[in-house]
């Protein structure tokens, strides 16, 4: 069984999908051994412990930069022997020496179809407001390898979802969460943790 880190800043709506996963059997080659939060009275740490898992915080405010903090959670992970690391409602850009340390054992689920709204400054609503904005008719999520290169890294799996008449940012949001994000993670950190996954020349090859 893989060790899978947890990082979170929030609420924890995909931390609850993985955890649903591994209750279901979706997930089934790796378990949730830590949940690590960036900040206190996160939601996501009543989540963990709801389910037996350990949860802890590393706050950003304690640390005087990038990293130090990178540093501390490198420490963190490496002391439980963590297999992957996933990002789920991460909100702090982490140093290049995090990538490095655990490269192609990161991933991210990003709430678009990348290359599409992604980059510097498209997180959380603003993902979904560009893409209403440009009138696209379809969007979606996006698992990949995380990298130095903001949601730059391999990609691992996409899941398109259309969008509808009448949406908002905050109505399209919960749709690619309940048909994509809750779907594809749990899917990609499985193939993950049964050794189905392999990079080479920075394209996923899934066995």
């Amino acid at each position: 069984m893989k060790k899978i880190a947890v990082l979170v800043s929030g609420g924890g709506t995909n931390l609850q999908a993985i955890l649903d996963a591994c209750d279901s059997g979706i997930i089934k080659s790796g378990r949730v051994d830590v949940v690590v939060s960036s900040k206190e009275g996160a939601y996501a740490l009543e989540r963990a412990k709801n389910h037996g898992v350990e949860g802890i915080v590393v706050p950003k405010k304690e640390y005087p930069d990038r990293v130090e903090y990178t540093k501390k959670l490198i420490e963190v992970l490496e002391a439980r022997g963590i297999d992957l690391v996933v990002l789920a409602g991460f909100m702090i850009i982490l140093d290049e020496a995090f990538t490095r340390t655990y490269e192609n054992r990161v991933i991210n689920v990003h709430p678009a179809l990348i290359p599409s709204f992604c980059g510097d400054g498209f997180y959380g609503l603003h993902v979904h407001e560009a893409a209403l904005a440009k009138g696209v008719k379809v969007s979606g999520a996006t698992v990949h390898f995380v990298n130095e290169v903001c949601d730059g890294g391999p990609i691992i799996a996409q899941k398109a979802v259309a969008i509808l008449e009448g949406d908002t940012p905050e109505i399209l949001q919960k749709r690619i969460m309940e048909q994509a994000e809750w779907k594809i993670l749990p899917e990609a950190i499985e193939l993950f943790c049964s050794d189905r996954l392999s990079v080479e020349n920075g394209i996923v090859h899934i066995k």
